[in-house]
């Protein structure tokens, strides 16, 4: 199903239609600020099993990220973070940076595994942070990749909905994506280290 959905008008039935999906083990695809990305409930493990084979790999594996919609949520998954961290954090989000994180108990037992870290992204655009605010918790993600070697993103939703209508259950048509990815910043040492560089700078937010 392709659904049509505005950042900045979002439809209140559209939205809901996509929050009963995830609370019933779907999945969805969803515009962010840089790409468009899969995701499905955090907290549904057949959902989160289904996103992992639709990507090719194991969920032990598997490098998802979650999305939370404000810096709160994120101390549910994450160990205390460093204040240098946590004020540039503050003031880079919402904002197209991933931001990876030394995990805490709650997160090995999503990925059934010993995981020692989280990627962390609260993007800056409203239909993503209304799905999470809605569902009630974050969503686990992963970049919507293309096949072309030229294009490493695809940008066009329709193109998205054809290439994935079999494995997924809404695509979420917001317009078109990003071609290039978040920047991905490595805090795991108390450090502040680009590990790679995507839309947004963080050089601005230290």
């Amino acid at each position: 199903m392709l659904l049509k959905i505005y950042p900045e008008n979002i439809n209140e039935r559209h939205i809901k239609q996509c929050i009963e999906c995830l609370e019933n083990d779907g999945i969805i695809v969803f515009p962010t600020d840089t790409v468009y990305a899969l995701g499905c409930n955090l907290y549904s493990k057949t959902a989160t099993e289904k996103l992992a084979r639709i990507k090719g790999v194991k969920l032990e594996k598997a490098n998802f990220s979650i999305i939370c919609n404000d810096l709160s949520n994120i101390s549910e998954y994450t160990k205390q973070i460093d204040n240098r961290v946590f004020k540039v954090m503050r003031k880079a989000l919402p904002g197209p940076f991933t931001f990876i994180l030394n995990a805490n108990g709650n997160v090995p037992k999503i990925f059934k595994n010993n995981k020692k870290t989280i990627g962390i992204r609260i993007p800056n655009n409203a239909i993503p942070l209304e799905l999470v605010r809605l569902l009630g918790n974050p969503i686990l993600t992963t970049s919507v990749h293309d096949d072309d070697e030229i294009l490493e993103y695809t940008t066009d939703p329709e193109l998205i909905h054809e290439r994935y209508e079999n494995d997924v259950d809404i695509v979420i048509d917001g317009g078109f994506g990003n071609i290039e990815a978040s920047t991905i910043v490595d805090c795991t040492n108390d450090e502040i280290e680009v590990v790679r560089e995507g839309i947004g700078n963080i050089e601005e937010y230290l």
